[in-house]
This record gives C-alpha cells, structure tokens and sequence, in this order.
C-alpha cells in the first residue's frame, strides 16, 4: 500500500477517461436523411480558448445520440455517445469519471490501453444502431477499419498546478499515462513523450501520443482538443481506407499487364484504364471531403493543435502513402491509354488498308467498288 503522506503530497486528481472508437462504414452518409430517421441533434461548434472572432467550424456538423451503457469485465460502467460523419466515419466515445492519485491513473491506463478490446465490444452496439440508420448511407462496407485512442482528462488536481509545475512535478507520470506503462520510462522516452505537449494558458496541457492523450484544463476548456483529437483520427481512419482501396486496385492492374500487352489485351485495358480513373477521381473527392470537414478560421492555436494531433496518430504519413499511390495510379492510367491508342491507332490503320486493298482488287477486276 502506498505511504499515505506522499498520497497526500501527489494529490487528487479528478477528470474523466474517454474512450474514441471511430469505425468506416460507408462511403457517405446523407446527414439531413439521417436526422430524420434518428431525430438525434447536431453536434455544437467546440469552445474556444479565445474570446476573439477566431473560431473553429465543421462544414457539415455530424449528427450525435447518446449510447447505452458500456459494462466491463472489472464493473466499470461508461456511458457513451455515438457521432455521424458525412464521410462515412462513425466515432463512438465512451466515459468513465475518474477520482484518484497518480497511481491509479497509471494502473488504468495501462490496463486499458493493452488489456481491453473495446472495438470488439462497440462493433455490436454500432451494428445495431446502424440498422435503422440504413437508408442514409451510401455504399456502405461490408468490412469495416477501426480507429481506438484513450484521452485521459484531468479537469482538477489537488492543488491546482500551471502547466510549467505540473510538467516539472509529474511529467514522468504524464508519460507513463501516455504511453500506457507501469514502470519507470528511461529520461529520453519522458523526453520524447513531453515534446508533443502544447499550452495556451498558463494553467492547462495537452500532451498528445499516438494512441493516448493527457489533456489538463477544464470541462469546456477541453472541449476543443478532444473534438480535435477525434476528427484527426477520424482522417486517419479514412486515408487508411483510400491506401487499401488504391492498393488493391493497383494489384489488379499490376496483375492484369503481367498477362503482357498484345493487340487484343490493349482493348482490355481500355476498361480497365477507365475504372482505374473512376478510383482515382473517386479517391480525390472523398479525401477533399475528408481535408475540408472542418474549417480553421482564425484559431490558431486550434489549428496549431490539431496539426500536432494530426502528426502524432500518423495522418501525414498514410495521406503521403495515398498521394504516393494516386501519382503511381495515374502514370499506370496515361500507361494503359496511350498502350489502348496505339492499338486503335493500328487498327484504323490496318482497317484503311484492307479498304485500300480490296478497292484496288476490284479496280484490276474491271469493277467497281
């Protein structure tokens, strides 16, 4: 049991720990059909760190209803919430408050971070409030990429530190909730974990990894990081979906110009040269319509923190994998239609000189053509 004096001395820490699933289930949702079958509310714009005209906007806000409860195996009871997005992202988060010392809040997050499935234990719940929500959705997926992050919330802690004391005091332990670790981090991971941290106030924090956060600040105060955290996610999940899309149709075209690039296999590859296209341009619409979901106005620090939540979860690298594929995709396309041109080129060719040729048979013949 730990000494009861240096409990004291840590303090209490209370907050709540969410836990965001987000799973692709279609290609769109129709948000204004949606509503009607659901009649769930749209999601309010997030608070904002200043009081100036910077602010933080969705372009088509998701649509939100609450959730049932979520009992674990330990007794743990969270309440969640479900979010449509019109680019077929759904993100279900879960709840838990939290009372405790710094021990508990370790314990727990390594604990949830490596022991619980809880995307097998949402895919149920999601599968059943989607049923009613089917005719809103366009070309939904018959297997669906699923995204988990855990953000541990601390809105109080006894007594109340800046950011500066709090990183000087707990940053250890700050590191060990983000990474989800019992046991001593060596000074260059603690390092490594605490460089991804940002302030705007003297007296809050957000230190962000790649698959937990530690977000200190208010209930309203923390509203925008978390919604920030949720959407850069919910980018990753779609940027992992166009990497598998363009991957297996490159597959397919690969496998298709092994077969070699004879005469009659080029006509073939006037098909498949048009689906690729549909790919490419169908690709290019949904990840604008991903990039564009939500609007930066003027909140620079908004836009400052999602940039690093975004670089944390690994956005920048799937969406350079998906711009890598959609460059070598279009080569392949200017490939198989200049390969389709020179076939019909020939073949017109071929076609002028049979005319040729049985126009002069029957001029030698003495009849006419």
């Amino acid at each position: 049991m730990p000494d009861p004096s240096i409990q004291s001395a840590e303090g209490t820490l209370r907050g709540a720990v969410l836990v965001l699933l987000q799973f692709d289930v279609c290609e769109t949702i129709r948000l204004d059909q949606l509503r009607e079958l659901i009649r769930a509310r749209t999601i309010e714009p997030p608070s904002l760190k200043q009081p100036a005209l910077g602010y933080v906007r969705y372009e088509r806000p998701p649509i939100v209803e609450p959730l049932g409860t979520l009992m674990l195996e330990s007794g743990e009871r969270l309440q969640g919430e479900i979010k449509y997005f019109d680019y077929g992202v759904l993100s279900v988060i879960f709840e838990l408050p939290f009372v405790g010392d710094w021990e508990k809040l370790t314990s727990l997050a390594s604990r949830w971070v490596w022991d619980i499935d809880f995307a097998a234990q949402a895919t149920e719940i999601v599968r059943g409030r989607l049923e009613r929500a089917a005719p809103a959705l366009i070309k939904p997926y018959k297997q669906w990429l699923s995204e988990d992050y855990l953000i541990f919330h601390i809105r109080e802690i006894d007594p109340l530190p800046s950011a500066a004391d709090l990183i000087q005091q707990h940053g250890a332990r700050i590191a060990q909730v983000v990474r989800g670790d019992t046991g001593k981090l060596a000074e260059s991971e603690c390092h490594e974990v605490l460089q991804s941290r940002i302030s705007y106030y003297a007296n809050d924090l957000a230190v962000i990894g790649w698959n937990a956060a530690f977000v200190y600040d208010s209930t309203s105060g923390a509203e925008t990081a978390i919604q920030l955290l949720e959407y850069a996610n919910s980018q990753l999940l779609e940027f992992r979906h166009y990497d598998d899309l363009l991957t297996e149709e490159l597959e397919r075209v690969y496998t298709l110009l092994d077969g070699g690039t004879g005469f009659f296999m080029r006509w073939r590859l006037a098909r498949s040269a048009t689906r690729l296209h549909t790919v490419l341009l169908d690709v290019m619409e949904l990840t604008e319509h991903a990039d564009n979901a939500i609007k930066f106005l003027s909140d620079m620090f908004s836009a400052r923190l999602y940039k690093l939540a975004a670089l944390k979860v690994g956005v920048p690298d799937y969406k350079e994998l998906v711009t890598r594929k959609v460059s070598t995709a279009e080569e392949l396309y200017r490939f198989m239609v200049d390969q389709f041109n020179q076939s019909r080129a020939f073949f017109l060719e071929l076609t002028v000189v049979i005319i040729l040729v049985i126009e002069l048979v029957y001029l030698f013949r003495g009849k006419p053509f």
